[in-house]
């Protein structure tokens, strides 16, 4: 027979050993009831502490230095004769300050749009970014409520605070002053976002064309065709370079230009992936996170930065690399443009590669233009 005492004793280890067992059962309870829960957890930190580390080496690699573009305003221009020839960029403000396409291009203007039977009309949209990494099926979507989405939108103003050269520092510049980027600006993106791009809207609507007097800024003959662009804020195109001039159009909302002259090409690291009239870069601005060694190769680079807004027109000379970023919802026009003497030299052998690669004899399988990987 057990003393009271050693019956306490053995009660207490009986209690331990199923206090033990219940805590063992509690907790195989709790994992595989949010076992992947914690698990995701774990992951989402692990991404933070990652990304924070980049985030940081970004910080400690300042990348290429800019200076602000040449800039005048469309008065100025008519002053002094109009534009010619010239191998740099030029930003001119309020550029369609009088074009028909200031009233006429808004979001809910170009929702209205209709097929000549009546229709409604359809698009592919581009799915994120294409320039860089893997083509993604383009989605065939109706055109007005992506529109009026982007209307409602739209009804947000631009932050003073936000972008690559965020507005209330860029008023503090002077002229000619070098300074450098915000890259850690683009992980506020959301890939795979569709993005209305390159439509040749002024064929399927030729009405239009008259609302851009794009002979008062580019006199003389060429060959031209336009591609239009509407898309949602913290969208991007990538770093590449096109065959022909482009007079860039603002119609709506506010776009970042990073650019770099064709001296600057040692440091643009060439793509083979296919781009109709353009040379893609392998360098993605987006992802100087997760590749800081393209940041720093980067670091003696110059660079031109433009802030285009709503009725600016932003000359972008053939050759230069380009990469554009979106501040608010917008709708933008470019005005691509040959002279004879470039249609022989640059559009004939730029058509050639084209037919050549529709009978998938030049780079199929590595395109914009159709789904595939990276």
């Amino acid at each position: 027979m057990l003393s009271p005492e050693r019956a306490r004793s053995r009660s207490g280890r009986d209690d331990w050993h199923s206090s033990d067992l219940s805590l063992t059962v509690y907790r195989s309870h709790l994992q595989l009831k949010y076992g992947n829960v914690l698990k995701k957890i774990a992951v989402l930190t692990l991404d933070i502490v990652r990304s924070t580390a980049h985030n940081k080496d970004m910080k400690q690699i300042p990348g290429p230095s800019f200076t602000q573009v040449e800039e005048i305003d469309a008065s100025q221009l008519e002053q002094v004769g109009g534009f010619g020839s010239r191998p740099s960029p030029l930003l001119v403000k309020g550029a369609l300050r009088n074009w028909p396409a200031q009233q006429n291009w808004s979001f809910e203007k170009m929702a209205q749009l209709r097929n000549k039977d009546g229709s409604e009309p359809t698009r592919k949209f581009q799915n994120g970014l294409v320039e860089q990494g893997e083509t993604q099926e383009r989605p065939l979507l109706p055109i007005a409520p992506y529109l009026l989405e982007l209307a409602a939108l739209a009804k947000q103003p631009v932050s003073e605070e936000v972008g690559l050269l965020p507005n209330q520092l860029r008023r503090q510049l002077q002229p000619g002053e070098e300074f450098h980027l915000n890259w850690a600006h683009m992980q506020s993106f959301t890939p795979h976002r569709n993005y209305l791009a390159q439509w040749s809207i002024l064929e399927d609507f030729p009405q239009l064309r008259s609302d851009f007097d794009i002979r008062s800024l580019w006199p003389g003959w060429r060959w031209t065709w336009e591609s239009v662009f509407m898309g949602p804020a913290n969208t991007h195109t990538g770093l590449h370079r096109d065959v022909p001039n482009n007079w860039f159009c603002q119609a709506r909302g506010v776009k970042e230009f990073v650019m770099f002259p064709p001296s600057e090409e040692a440091f643009m690291k060439p793509s083979k992936k296919y781009d109709w009239g353009a040379t893609l870069s392998t360098i993605n601005i987006a992802r100087f996170n997760e590749h800081p060694e393209q940041l720093r190769e980067l670091g003696q680079a110059k660079g031109l930065y433009a802030r285009v807004e709503a009725g600016d027109a932003l000359f972008i000379p053939k050759r230069t690399w380009h990469a554009v970023v979106s501040l608010a919802p917008s709708i933008s026009l470019a005005v691509f443009g040959l002279t004879a003497k470039e249609i022989l030299l640059n559009g004939v052998p730029t058509a050639t590669k084209d037919l050549l690669h529709n009978m998938h004899l030049y780079r199929w399988g590595h395109c914009i233009c159709h789904k595939h990987g990276a």
